[in-house]
């Protein structure tokens, strides 16, 4: 019998007698097309007493608990997975893994969390769609905003500012911040390289307004809670380089060390209203574990 879990969760069955993995869940889940299933196989969403089984004949045994696991997708690899965060009819909010991009560029079309997030969503309807918010770099892991109908995304898009109630990153940068707070004020500009740099005069380029504080510290790195009061391209970054702080990592903005093996920036915070119901949600991710070795 089975016992579905809260959108984002997960649904589970007791088996009760002897089956193949891929028969027992195409019993289990008759509204899901024999494809559907073979996906959800194939992306590691499946255990079997807590361990992922991605065999289709694997066999059952009576007693074992079968777990489709729906807040976590995985690239055909299985290396990069993106966890969701939370999911209803009109928005999915996911936790990124660095060195997967946001969406589709000339070079890579399938290795995407669009792609992966439209995978997730059709599994359930093949003509459901997901449409972009915001989005991160590349190398940035954490929060990520997805809307699930064109509706929610323009409501989300023309009225950010209002609807955002807070958003914060953790950046690892290089060296000691003196001051336990601060604020970095510049104009952006992007040269013909595609690089952001600061311009100081007002008016001269697009204004950007960083918060930052500091939350752990040693002589060689600096660990900081950042806030965004604007959201331009690349602007915690550009900003840290701006006061000689440049992320462990972020060779394009003046980092020299990668103690770490990846960018030093992620997605902490992300608290908006709900563009259906108007309702505030909050949601808050871990300092990720790299993050905390430096200081040990």
């Amino acid at each position: 019998m089975g016992k579905a879990g809260q959108p984002g969760q997960h649904s589970e069955w007791k088996v009760t007698e002897p089956v193949e993995l891929m028969n027992f869940l195409i019993t289990n889940m008759p509204e899901k097309s024999r494809n559907n299933v073979k996906s959800i196989l194939t992306h590691g969403q499946v255990q079997v007493e807590r361990a992922t089984v991605t065999q289709y004949n694997f066999l059952l045994q009576p007693g074992q608990v079968v777990r489709v696991n729906w807040s976590l997708i995985r690239d055909e690899k299985g290396k990069k997975g993106i966890k969701i965060v939370f999911e209803d009819q009109e928005i999915i909010v996911i936790d990124k893994p660095p060195g997967l991009l946001s969406i589709a560029t000339d070079k890579e079309k399938i290795k995407t969390a669009y792609h992966y997030l439209t995978d997730h969503v059709r599994q359930k309807a093949s003509s459901s769609r997901i449409f972009i918010v915001h989005r991160l770099d590349r190398d940035t892991s954490g929060l990520m905003l997805f809307a699930k109908s064109e509706q929610s995304k323009l409501a989300m898009q023309e009225a950010w500012r209002n609807m955002v109630i807070e958003r914060a990153y953790l950046a690892l940068v290089q060296g000691r911040i003196k001051e336990e707070s601060g604020t970095i004020r510049s104009w952006l500009k992007e040269n013909k390289n595609q690089v952001m740099y600061s311009e100081s005069i007002p008016g001269d380029g697009r204004e950007a307004v960083t918060h930052f504080r500091v939350i752990r510290s040693s002589a060689k790195y600096s660990l900081l809670e950042v806030r965004l009061e604007t959201g331009r391209k690349n602007q915690i970054r550009v900003h840290l380089q701006d006061i000689g702080h440049s992320i462990i990592g972020d060779r394009k903005y003046g980092s020299a060390l990668n103690p770490i093996g990846r960018l030093g920036l992620h997605a902490h915070i992300l608290s908006f209203l709900h563009p259906a119901s108007g309702r505030l949600l909050r949601f808050e991710t871990e300092i990720p574990g790299k993050f905390h070795q430096l200081f040990r």
